[in-house]
């Protein structure tokens, strides 16, 4: 996943905002994320990626890898994932 792709699908937060996000604001804990554009707050499909992205801050990785599939795998998991709790 590309820094400008939308890792919050539900609000449009890109990466990007999050990892600068995480790196101005040091949140401690994965829920202080929802203060960045409400990420995480919606159907919560980016919540263990975003819990992804703050760990690897905690551990000061500064190129990581995020783990985050590509955009297009991200999206199709998300909509099986809205599925599965009866959100489409």
């Amino acid at each position: 996943m590309e820094l400008d792709d939308e890792l919050c699908l539900c609000f449009h937060v890109t990466k990007r905002k999050v990892v600068n996000f995480i790196r101005i604001r040091k949140p401690v804990k994965a829920s202080q994320l929802s203060e960045c554009f409400g990420a995480g707050t919606g159907c919560g499909w980016c919540r263990p990626f975003l819990q992804r992205l703050l760990e690897q801050s905690a551990q000061q990785i500064e190129q990581p890898d995020d783990g985050l599939p590509d955009t297009d795998t991200y999206a199709s998991g998300r909509q099986q994932h809205r599925k599965n709790k009866g959100l489409t």
